[in-house]
Order: C-alpha cells, then sequence, then structure tokens
C-alpha cells in the first residue's frame, strides 16, 4: 500500500525537507509507522491506511483510514513552547461543540485528555469533517458564512475559559491612531488621510470585547450542502472586539492560501449583512465600522505589485463610502 507523500499547506519549502528537519520522519512510510504506534496506544485506533500528509510551520495534519472509526485526521505540533495555548484552544473548540457550534473537536484519548505528547509532539486526533472550503462566489454560501460567524461570536461571549494571549488592551483609537503612525510607507497618502477622517468621525465609546476566532476566512469554513458544517484552526483564538474580527473576516472572506485577493464590495456587504440577521452589530459597532473596514483594506495593500488588485479595493471602498 503506497505511503502518502508529504505536501507543504503554503510554505514554498520541500516537503521531504521540512518533513526530515522538523519533524524527524525520513519519509511518509516512517510517519505511518509512528501514527500507528501513537494512535493504537494513546486512542485504540488501528490504522488501515494513510492517505494525505500536510505539513505547515511546525504542524503536520495525516488523513488517516482506521479499522472501526472511519476517517480521522490526525495532528501534531512539535513547538513545545505552544503547548498550553494548544491545550486551551482543544478546551476552547470542545465548549464550542458541546454547544452545537459546527467545529471539529478533539477525540477524547484514553487517559481523559484532549491532547497527548508523545515523542515531543502533541498530538490531537479529530473526525474527519467532509466539505469544500467556502466559496464566495454562491451567495448562498457568503450568507450561510455570516450566519455562523455570528453564532460563533455570540457563543464566544459567554466564554469564560482561559485563552492565552495576545489579549489586546488598547481602544480601538489607540490602536487606529499607533497604525496610521506607523503606516507602511507604499501606502498613498490620500487613503491614509482618508482612514483619519474616518478615524475622526468614530464614537467615542468602545465596543465591548469578548473571545473570538481570530482566523475567520475561506480557508478556515468547511460547507457542504450550502451549509458551513465547519469552522476550523481557533489556534488564534484571542481576546478582541468581535466587529473588528468581522470587518477583518469581512475584508479576507475569500482567502485560501496562495493569491491572496479581495472579494467585491457586493460579498462583503452580504457577508455583514447576513451576521447582522444573527448577531444585530451595536449603535457604537456600526459608528465605527467605516474606519474598521477601510483599516482592514489598507493593511491588506502590498508594496509593489498588486496583482491580485488590494488598492483598487480600497478606491471601491473609498467610492461607496
Amino acid at each position: 500500500m503506497p505511503s502518502p507523500v508529504p505536501e507543504m499547506l503554503w510554505a514554498a519549502a520541500d516537503p521531504h525537507e521540512v518533513l526530515r528537519d522538523r519533524f524527524g520522519h525520513v519519509d511518509g512510510a516512517s510517519v505511518v509507522t509512528w501514527l500507528r504506534d501513537v494512535l493504537r496506544t494513546h486512542w485504540q485506533v488501528e490504522v488501515v491506511h494513510c492517505s494525505r500528509l500536510v505539513l505547515s510551520d511546525a504542524n503536520a495534519l495525516a488523513w488517516v483510514s482506521t479499522r472501526d472509526r472511519g476517517t480521522l485526521v490526525a495532528k501534531w505540533c512539535v513547538a513545545p513552547a505552544r503547548t498550553p495555548r494548544l491545550r486551551t484552544v482543544a478546551d476552547l473548540t470542545a465548549w464550542l461543540d458541546r454547544r452545537g457550534l459546527p467545529v471539529s473537536a478533539p477525540l477524547l484519548a484514553d487517559d481523559g485528555q484532549l491532547l497527548v505528547e508523545v515523542d515531543g509532539a502533541l498530538v490531537g486526533l479529530q473526525r474527519e469533517v467532509e466539505g469544500d472550503l467556502l466559496d464566495v462566489t454562491d451567495a448562498r454560501q457568503v450568507v450561510e458564512a455570516g450566519r455562523t460567524v455570528a453564532r460563533l461570536h455570540t457563543a464566544l461571549a459567554a466564554y469564560d475559559g482561559g485563552v492565552p494571549g495576545p489579549h489586546e488592551t488598547r481602544t480601538l483609537r489607540e490602536r487606529l491612531t499607533a497604525w496610521l503612525a506607523h503606516a507602511p510607507p507604499h501606502l498613498l497618502p490620500r487613503h491614509l488621510d482618508a482612514l483619519r477622517h474616518r478615524l475622526a468621525k468614530a464614537p467615542t465609546d468602545e465596543p465591548e470585547r469578548q473571545v473570538v476566532h481570530g482566523d475567520v476566512r475561506a480557508a478556515n469554513l468547511l460547507v457542504r450542502g450550502g451549509r458551513v458544517v465547519a469552522v476550523l484552526d481557533l489556534e488564534e483564538a484571542r481576546h478582541d472586539h468581535a466587529v473588528v474580527e468581522l470587518a477583518r473576516s469581512a475584508v479576507l472572506l475569500g482567502t485560501r492560501f496562495r493569491g491572496w485577493g479581495p472579494v467585491p464590495a457586493p460579498v462583503r456587504a452580504g457577508y455583514v449583512a447576513a451576521y447582522d440577521g444573527g448577531r444585530a452589530r451595536s449603535e457604537v459597532e456600526r459608528g465605527w465600522w467605516p474606519a474598521l473596514e477601510l483599516w482592514q483594506a489598507l493593511a491588506m495593500v502590498p508594496a509593489g505589485d498588486d496583482p491580485t488588485g488590494w488598492g483598487a479595493a480600497v478606491e471601491e471602498l473609498l467610492r461607496d463610502g
């Protein structure tokens, strides 16, 4: 039976070298042998076949078919400094799962842990969620994404568990003022002036902070049958303003792994309207929206070539706003 060929999720690196140098395996066969032992020992799972092996930074993902538990996904991290955060994120994901949110929850190991430490790696196991990444050209999927993020934010507002940093403690005005003071030099002065104008008109009141996902975009939203079946990757979860995450996700909604580009204005509008239908933004959040949306769009404009049109998206936003 063929062994999986390692692949990189997004980085431009040789996956075979990464597998050897970061993860300590000479090839896919070595990974399968190791996984068989780990999953049998800690989850009583018998691995039959490993169909895919994906590497990203210090993380690895492997899709395994099992003798009696269907297809599972093993994920492990080889950066020990991240262990406390990853354990907290696992607790958060399990909490959301118990409340009916569409997340890919970790399966309990035999000792009751959500993650186990083996050979210098922190390993978790979850069920495969079948679906495709969000397609922003499908208006129905965009609406479902907005509704799902609204549900997620509503649930996370009640979460009282720990989420290790980063905790944003500055006010929105302080954050935007600091960003403008150190704005990338390639940004157009008139664009920055437009943001200053919007900031001056923003409310004096501050939106409330809460736990947020941290990275809502197409790459982390799985859809099947027109419904969002999984919100993936809560590893960037943090305390922030929900409306900041909404603005960032509206701008980055179409982002996958390569060739990032902006979504058209109607897509952003449809996404935000669907969000408001599930968790209506407060008057203060709406007052901050013009500044936040422009801020997030400006942050994506690259220096030099702009093949996917972030600068044009800023121009469109200014014309419409």
